[in-house]
């Protein structure tokens, strides 16, 4: 069988969508987890438009928070937080024990730091000039001691 690498830069959402979900299903039977599920909460104004959110997933007793966006006329009245907090609630719901988070260092990492979260890793020069900080909070199951 001949193959080939092509540049495709433009994969439509489908398409990357759906080769995500077979490394998923790699990831599931290597681990023999299949516990994998989104994790999400939005904020949103009066008309209904997003105005933040927190958004990740949860696996195999971790999640990671991929997302942390709130809209620049909403920011400074606390609703990072209230966004965090519910998003390390409902991952304590499900028996998660650490969350990962990356964030550069224009962005949030004192917001996560406030929250309990403890740097793992900086990563100098990404992007040029700054850093990508890892960060990761070990949680307490709900219902437990």
């Amino acid at each position: 069988m001949a193959v080939r690498i092509e540049a495709e830069h433009d994969l439509s959402p489908i398409e990357l969508s759906s080769l995500e979900e077979r490394l998923h299903r790699d990831n599931r039977r290597m681990t023999d987890r299949d516990d994998d599920r989104e994790l999400a909460f939005v904020i949103r104004d009066d008309a209904g438009h997003a105005i933040g959110v927190a958004a990740g997933y949860s696996w195999a007793g971790t999640c990671e928070l991929t997302l942390m966006w709130i809209d620049e006329a909403h920011r400074g009245r606390g609703y990072a937080r209230r966004l965090l907090d519910a998003f390390v609630a409902e991952a304590a719901d499900r028996g998660v024990k650490k969350i990962w988070v990356a964030t550069h260092d224009f962005q949030a990492p004192g917001l996560y730091e406030k929250a309990g979260f403890e740097r793992m890793a900086e990563l100098a020069g990404w992007p040029e000039g700054h850093s990508n900080i890892i960060l990761c909070k070990t949680v307490a199951a709900a219902g437990a001691a």
